[in-house]
């Protein structure tokens, strides 16, 4: 089956082209290449790329009935929508850029998933629309009280920011079209996606940077002069925030396990993705040091606007009803996988 890819020339999405691949799907990628990258697409993957807006309605429509020129084929089956912007700061100084892109984009992929044309009609598949597996976040349960840590998915979502309220606003989106349309959908929250490909040829490249994994290994490389720490006074046992890294090629699994459930049952699901461990950013540097056996300058700043002190997942839910464990959930294991990346990185012309 062809699966549509929005995104997939990102840092998630081309890991998930990658799982598709492997699960035996066809995946056909459409990204904007605003934050994408071709060389993964075409190069690495080897996968069509149509390269146009989500709300693009007209090429929209093609790609979903396998008549674009750039990825003619088979019509599409299902969806896995990773396509959006994601950073938080950008998304307080530019609302308006995020729900444009974002929200409006979804909301055109939506309808057109529900469009008759495009209604599912392959051998065995239901009648209706096609399924989609959606790329949320843990930004859309805003800070959490700290008896409702580890976050379950019952846990109220109070996104504090536009880039959390426009997944929150998908999220309805989602919930509505299921309702009224029969859209089947699961809602995938991340919390913090990290490392790369054992393989180390899928870009972890982001500009600007804002992730704390490659930023520290890029001040051990020599890229950048120094880590800046935010806040030290948080309570939490050093002083510093507490995240759960989650490796991206486990979320890309999970997207997989997403896709067939839809398949299989329907519905309408909600899952969180995450190792259930939280670890400081001291806990990250630390671990950075050992595994590369360099040294780095650290700086202090105060609190960060907005910064929770402890976001940690249950993946319960996920392992019950999806079957999905973590394949890499030791911390050391995703930073050496994104070492590999950042030495290749240094290197490649």
């Amino acid at each position: 089956m062809r699966v549509l890819v929005t995104g997939g020339a990102g840092l998630i999405g081309s890991h998930a082209v990658r799982a598709l691949q492997r699960a035996g799907f066809e995946p056909v990628v459409l990204d904007n290449l605003v934050f994408g990258h071709r060389r993964i697409v075409e190069q690495v993957l080897g996968v069509p790329l149509v390269v146009a807006q989500l709300d693009d309605r007209q090429q929209l429509d093609r790609l979903l009935a396998g008549q674009h020129p750039d990825a003619p084929g088979a019509s599409v089956g299902a969806v896995l929508h990773f396509a959006a912007f994601a950073y938080v700061g950008e998304s307080v100084q530019d609302p308006a850029r995020y729900y444009r892109n974002n929200v409006a984009g979804s909301l055109t992929l939506l309808e057109a998933l529900i469009d008759p044309r495009h209604q599912r009609s392959a051998p065995g598949a239901a009648a209706g629309p096609m399924p989609l597996v959606f790329s949320s976040t843990c930004a859309t349960y805003g800070i959490p009280a700290a008896d409702q840590i580890p976050i379950r998915e019952t846990t109220p979502q109070n996104p504090i920011n536009p880039y959390g309220r426009s997944k929150w606003m998908i999220e309805q989106l989602l919930a509505d079209f299921h309702l009224a349309y029969g859209l089947p959908a699961t809602i995938l929250r991340y919390f913090n996606a990290a490392g790369a490909d054992p393989a180390s040829d899928l870009d972890e490249d982001h500009t600007p940077e804002t992730h704390l994994i490659p930023l520290v290994l890029e001040a051990l490389a020599g890229r950048r002069s120094s880590i800046c720490i935010y806040g030290s006074d948080y309570p939490t046992p050093d002083g510093t925030c507490i995240r759960d890294y989650i490796h991206v090629c486990d979320l890309a699994d999970a997207h997989v396990l997403a896709l067939q459930q839809l398949q299989r049952h329907g519905g309408l699901h909600h899952y969180n993705l995450g190792t259930g461990r939280g670890h400081s950013v001291l806990d990250v540097i630390t671990t950075a040091r050992r595994v590369t056996g360099l040294e780095l300058q650290i700086d202090q700043a105060p609190r960060r606007p907005g910064d929770p002190p402890v976001l940690v997942a249950s993946a319960e839910k996920a392992a019950a009803e999806l079957g999905w464990q973590p394949r890499f959930p030791d911390l050391a294991t995703t930073i050496e996988h994104a070492w590999r990346w950042c030495q290749r990185s240094c290197t490649r012309v």
